[in-house]
């Protein structure tokens, strides 16, 4: 595929999102090849296949380069499917974007945060003036803090979301990550429903995103799987650096998370970033934000943590 194809945006047939396809010489992608099928809304009808093997963002059908960019950055499956409950809400206010990261890419830190960079500078060359909020959950909240020290400059204001940071805080977890390889690949697909009510609180979950969030699970291939819980459990970032983000960031933990002891994380991150705050969900589990009581745009205004320029553009709208 030349530079121009593969700069092409490809258009998601009758869903929610497309995707921004583009090429990134550095990656380190395996060679089990590159046609993966795009990723939908299991509320909409069926998508065309596609051909991505590099890590892209996922943007609405309405494109707002004039509103500031709100980037995505998802979980351990890396669809950013399931973001979809929030993202009308943001849209209010905010250009959304949502990292895919394909199923077989096994990408380290370092790549995938340069990627995620690189990706960013494309979307501000449109409008190099607008400001970016960063947001990532779980996986995706450790991802952040890599790409926010990387380059700092970027964000106006960052959100972590139960970060997965907190992995090192359960021995168990990070102990029996060492050996999850020795689990036979098909239990992994079986296994998804069993995780589920660690992963989230049901009762909050409505039916339809219970089935598209068992159905991202099992849309991950083991080996990805496997890679993806080494990087969370050999995850670290410098604490000098992280005190060196001066924007202000929201923590946000779940007091219900089965998965991860996020609010102990919170806290500690809470002492190591010089301008952040901490909100507690009391009820939520660990994907909240796949959550129907959850509105994260809501969470963000009733902690004051809108710049002045998103209220206005909120208010213009209301």
């Amino acid at each position: 595929m030349n530079d121009k194809g593969a700069e092409e945006q490809f258009k998601i047939q009758n869903s929610k999102f497309k995707i921004q396809n583009s090429k990134f010489p550095d990656s380190r992608l395996p060679s089990r090849g590159a046609q993966q099928r795009a990723p939908t809304d299991s509320r909409l009808p069926t998508t065309t296949p596609i051909v991505t093997n590099r890590p892209c963002f996922l943007s609405p059908k309405k494109l707002q380069p004039e509103y500031p960019l709100f980037v995505f950055l998802p979980g351990m499956d890396g669809t950013g499917q399931l973001l979809r409950s929030q993202t009308e809400g943001l849209e209010v206010a905010f250009d959304v974007r949502c990292l895919m990261i394909p199923p077989e890419d096994v990408s380290d830190w370092d790549v995938l945060s340069a990627q995620v960079i690189q990706l960013i500078h494309k979307e501000l060359a449109k409008n190099p003036q607008r400001e970016v909020y960063l947001c990532g959950e779980s996986f995706g909240g450790c991802l952040a803090m890599k790409v926010a020290v990387k380059a700092p400059e970027l964000f106006s204001r960052i959100i972590l979301v139960n970060p997965a940071s907190s992995v090192q805080l359960r021995p168990f977890l990070a102990w029996g990550s060492q050996f999850a390889n020795l689990v036979p690949s098909c239990f992994f697909r079986f296994g998804a429903v069993g995780l589920l009510p660690f992963l989230a609180s049901l009762g909050r979950v409505t039916k339809s995103d219970r089935r598209e969030m068992l159905k991202v699970i099992r849309s991950v291939p083991p080996e990805t799987v496997l890679w993806r819980i080494t990087l969370v459990r050999d995850f670290d970032v410098d604490e000098t650096q992280l005190k060196q983000l001066t924007q202000p960031i929201l923590i946000i933990a779940s007091a219900q998370d089965r998965l991860l002891p996020s609010i102990t994380e919170a806290e500690r991150l809470l002492g190591i970033l010089p301008n952040s705050r901490l909100v507690v969900l009391p009820y939520s589990g660990h994907a909240c934000l796949l959550e129907s009581e959850t509105n994260l745009y809501d969470v963000m205004r009733s902690q004051h943590f809108l710049d002045a320029h998103v209220e206005q553009i909120a208010a213009r709208k209301s």
